[in-house]
């Protein structure tokens, strides 16, 4: 489902807002180069700081500090990136800086607070609770002055969980909803991963890493190294893990395991002991009513085919499959990603959607 505390162990075992209209291509990912108005920064307040800034959070457990950073100008469209884990950071979402700035989109990096740019309080009422997440995310939408007129909210892995979390609570404030790679019920997240998944896994090594997980093993380097070898390169990202892209491993080194293990567990098979292990909004798929994008992959550690039928479940909902892709599709399977993703925001921004 998310990003996981495990993976760099694993890897070192293996070595001024525009007025004009968003220059959209026919074919939905633009070569052309983004108007003077997408690059003028002049009239926004963060120009000295490149786009950053700091937005205070307000907590019952006092105010916090959490990092965001803009890219672009354009009136009509924002997106704010949500980040998986939960307990990773915006980092692995810069592959978004090869496509979007050409289709002249305007989007925000954010780490929620317990990530690596953000402050991070040891305090499980605050890292370990979505509620308080989704309520965070109205803080930044608010500080960030995104509506419905122009604001996207794009969630991958445990961001499209916190994205669904969103919709459902604050949807009137959304103009589209792209949830990444993640499925709406761990439950069935759970059973995908037992009857599929692990099935097609060596025997031996698959034995080996649930004795593991019964014993506590969990800091054991050879746990990581079972994964990585027979799990993650298969259904998280299918390259060596040698030539995983650097922002990826990036956003893995800086993972908080005080966020990402009570919330998720252990590893990416499945999410068991965790908090999140009965989180189930599958029921509700049909409260969300905004035009709405599902992208699945065929290797993915969520069922490609749940990511469809939640499609259907929606109101203004559309599906889009990744047939190369894992877990990180937006770099395994990219070509179709982002041409299914500029698609979309160009469809809902134009309304054709």
């Amino acid at each position: 489902m998310k990003l996981f505390n495990c993976l760099v162990a694993s890897l070192a075992l293996c070595s001024a807002v525009g007025a004009t209209a968003p220059a959209f291509a026919d074919n939905a990912t633009s070569s052309s180069k983004p108007n003077h108005a997408y690059f003028d920064s002049s009239n926004r307040s963060d120009i000295l700081s490149g786009g950053v800034r700091m937005i205070t959070v307000h907590t019952e457990k006092g105010d916090f500090k959490v990092w965001t950073k803009r890219v672009g100008n354009n009136p009509t469209i924002k997106v704010l990136l949500l980040h998986g884990g939960p307990g990773a950071t915006h980092e692995y979402f810069e592959a978004f800086d090869s496509y979007f700035p050409g289709a002249s989109i305007e989007y925000y990096y954010y780490d929620q607070l317990g990530s690596a740019y953000s402050d991070q309080p040891d305090d499980p009422a605050l890292i370990n609770s979505l509620p308080r997440y989704v309520e965070e995310v109205e803080q930044v939408r608010k500080a960030l002055g995104l509506n419905n007129k122009n604001f996207y909210l794009l969630g991958h892995s445990w961001g499209g969980l916190l994205a669904m979390e969103y919709a459902l609570k604050y949807q009137q404030n959304l103009k589209g909803l792209i949830i990444s790679n993640m499925v709406s019920s761990i439950p069935d997240y759970n059973h995908y991963a037992e009857t599929v998944l692990m099935p097609q896994m060596d025997k031996n090594a698959l034995a080996e890493i649930l004795q593991m997980e019964k014993d506590g093993k969990y800091a054991d380097p050879r746990y990581d190294e079972l994964l990585m070898k027979n799990f993650y390169v298969e259904h998280v990202l299918r390259m060596p893990p040698d030539q995983w892209p650097e922002p990826v491993t990036r956003a893995f080194g800086h993972i908080n395991k005080k966020v990402y293990v009570p919330m998720q567990g252990p590893s990416e098979l499945g999410a068991h002991n965790a908090i999140l292990e009965k989180w189930d909004r599958t029921a509700d798929l049909g409260k969300i009513t905004v035009p709405t994008l599902t992208i699945g992959a065929r290797y993915d550690t969520m069922d490609p085919d749940y990511m469809k039928m939640m499609a259907t479940k929606m109101k203004h909902g559309r599906n889009l499959y990744c047939p190369n892709g894992t877990h990180m599709a937006m770099y395994d399977d990219q070509k179709i990603y982002f041409e299914g993703l500029l698609r979309f925001i160009r469809d809902v921004d134009t309304g054709k959607f």
